[in-house]
């Protein structure tokens, strides 16, 4: 990764505290349990069974049985459990999830959230991601500011098929961190040598951004 979506990824896992249940989606949250102490308290959860995941491992360090709902090799930790799809998905539906950490092709100024599908390009389907944006205590989005034409994926209104509504509570990109809220996004910390006037020219909604020093990652 480059070092502006290494940062975003080490400044995300700092929202993970001492006793949680979390999932960590497909993409850019996969990586964030490498950014753990190896003793963090926290029992993270990928929706293919297992509870219990310790960092990502090479092909060749890996047991190759064992992997993440994005396909990456994980390891296990002292407590590690594993189950079936039913339990995994019992476990996200009955409200068991403090967070669930989420990639994003779009997120709108009022929360909604699109991650699943984007028209002319195939997808497997909207798949576990509906049910954890929906059934999670607090979603999160961990995503690049802009797409790779350098349009903004943070907007007023989404304009791809949404996976739900009004779900997201903050956004971490490689150029800040935003709160979503009843007045829209708001500025919270910037990136290193990213000042507040470029993450606002890189949006596209407007930016609540305080008139206060703000933090940097």
């Amino acid at each position: 990764m480059s070092d502006a979506r290494d940062r975003m990824v080490a400044r995300a896992a700092r929202e993970l505290k001492p006793g949680m249940v979390v999932n960590l989606g497909i993409g850019l949250p996969t990586r964030v349990v490498n950014h753990l102490p190896a003793d963090f308290p926290v029992c993270l959860h990928t929706e293919n069974g297992l509870t219990g995941i310790g960092p990502t491992l090479s092909a060749e360090q890996a047991d190759r049985n064992l992997i993440d709902a994005g396909g990456a090799y994980v390891s296990t930790v002292p407590g590690s459990a594993f189950f079936d799809s039913a339990t995994s998905f019992a476990l996200v539906r009955s409200g068991r999830l403090d967070l669930t950490m989420l990639g994003a092709f779009e997120v709108g100024a009022n929360g909604d959230l699109a991650n699943w599908k984007i028209p002319g390009k195939f997808s497997p389907g909207v798949g576990g991601g509906i049910e954890l944006a929906q059934k999670a205590r607090r979603v999160v989005v961990l995503t690049t500011h802009t797409d790779r034409a350098g349009n903004p994926k943070l907007k007023d209104r989404c304009s791809l098929p949404l996976t739900a509504k009004g779900c997201v509570a903050r956004i971490f990109t490689d150029m800040a961190v935003i709160d979503v809220g009843q007045g829209g996004f708001t500025l919270v910390e910037t990136a290193h040598e990213v000042s507040p006037s470029e993450v606002a020219d890189a949006t596209g909604a407007p930016l609540n951004i305080p008139e206060t020093t703000l933090p940097r990652f």
